[in-house]
């Protein structure tokens, strides 16, 4: 079981179980949606998902994608799509209070990658911001 939510705390939820699977995503649509080059997403069934604080709102997104978000602040938490994958739900890793319990195991929807992505790992990187010269 672990536990999760949005930025301002409004929204809370639980999942249990077994992921399906923990994909990062590179699709335009989560890029549109969540401002990010890629999304890590956990699919499970969608009973092992129980909202214990607040509500969601939804945005219809493309091919019958449901999107869901914390009214309140935005936070995108969850995505649904019932014609493709029906009685699955898809939930942001980085909503979870314990993110690093779980770690990806592919990459999808590559073909919509941004391309400066494929290298962002060669560029230098801090702990914290740069230094100040």
């Amino acid at each position: 079981m672990a536990e999760g939510g949005c930025y301002c705390g409004s929204v809370r939820y639980k999942i249990s179980g077994d992921p399906i699977t923990h994909a990062i995503c590179h699709c335009r649509d989560c890029q549109k949606s969540s401002g990010a080059a890629s999304v890590a997403w956990i699919m499970m069934a969608e009973d092992a998902f129980t909202l214990t604080k607040g509500e969601l709102k939804s945005v219809n997104g493309q091919s019958g994608a449901q999107r869901l978000f914390c009214a309140d602040c935005g936070t995108g938490i969850a995505y649904k799509n019932d014609q493709m994958l029906p009685d699955l739900i898809d939930v942001k890793t980085a909503t979870l209070d314990t993110p690093d319990d779980y770690s990806p195991v592919m990459n999808i929807q590559l073909s919509e990658q941004i391309s400066w992505e494929k290298t962002a790992h060669e560029i230098p990187g801090f702990d914290r911001f740069p230094p100040q010269e």
